[in-house]
């Protein structure tokens, strides 16, 4: 099959808008739209970021406006400026002095570091604005699951309706889309539920299996098949080393699943062709080696 590359060769090629296969639309320069993207994901991280501080606390995520979260003092315009802020002030409030979560910037960086991989990986077309909406949702799913071991609702839901709904006109296809979402959602449930009566507590939440449906909504099948597969070696490996070394803290009883389901997904969302060539190749090295072909 044939592997879609992640840095298409056409990238710094002249400035015809990319993706449009009949040479149809604005002239866009790339590295113009790498810049507005950058800047644009900065912005949106430090939005993502009241979001991951506020979602797990019920609390609104348009008002009361940014404020510091130690002495409750509201923030000047100049100290909502996204890592520059932050290093400006040395990681701590401006009036109390409390301490400021590097949490914060590597958020910001990290969002416009995958909306720039996201406009290399699919150019100026409709599926980047999809794919930047799934990223957006696994950046802050990522981050509360890891702290708080909860995934919201108000993301989970609402993006598994996004994905599905945008299929009907862009990839996987609703079908692939709806399949990818009965998988994701049904098939762990069925294994943890298995797991719980045989082993008599739960190894993983509702959360998980809404995030997964989620995921399978975006992805479709088979990415959702290997989203799952990814994550899973991710938990046992760096999970269970956490588990291992861990004395204190959350990962001393429980792996945040979530947060692998999220790295997970953007590996099969950024490198779907790899992902999908290599497993392909892993089954038929198995299929040789045990005799059956």
């Amino acid at each position: 099959m044939e592997t879609r590359r992640l840095f298409p060769p056409d990238l710094f090629a002249p400035p015809r808008l990319r993706g449009d296969a009949e040479g149809k639309g604005a002239v866009v320069p790339p590295s113009a739209a790498i810049v507005t993207l950058a800047a644009a994901g900065l912005i949106i991280g430090s939005f993502l970021n009241v979001c991951i501080y506020r979602l797990p606390r019920r609390e609104s995520v348009v008002w009361p406006a940014s404020r510091c979260t130690s002495c409750d003092r509201p923030l000047a315009w100049f100290e909502n400026i996204p890592v520059a802020s932050w290093a400006v002030l040395g990681g701590r409030c401006r009036t109390c002095k409390a301490r400021i979560s590097v949490v914060y910037p590597i958020v910001e960086v990290t969002t416009a570091v995958l909306w720039v991989g996201a406009y290399l990986a699919w150019g100026w077309t409709p599926l980047l604005a999809l794919r930047l909406v799934f990223i957006c949702a696994l950046v802050v799913l990522f981050a509360i699951d890891l702290e708080h071991q909860i995934l919201p609702n108000i993301i989970t839901i609402p993006g598994t309706v996004i994905g599905l709904a945008a299929s009907l006109a862009l990839p996987p296809g609703w079908t692939s889309s709806a399949i990818g979402l009965a998988a994701g959602g049904l098939f762990p449930f069925a294994v943890a539920e298995a797991y719980a009566r045989v082993r008599g507590r739960v190894g993983m939440g509702m959360g998980d299996f809404k995030m997964l449906a989620m995921v399978g909504a975006f992805l479709g099948w088979p990415l959702i098949w290997m989203t799952i597969i990814i994550a899973c070696v991710l938990g046992v490996v760096i999970g269970g080393g956490g588990l291992l070394i861990s004395r204190r803290g959350v990962w001393a009883t429980k792996i945040p699943f979530g947060t692998f389901i999220a790295v997970a997904a953007l590996i099969c969302a950024f490198w779907e062709g790899a992902v999908i060539e290599g497993y392909q190749r892993a089954i038929a090295a198995y299929l040789t080696w045990a005799g059956f072909v």
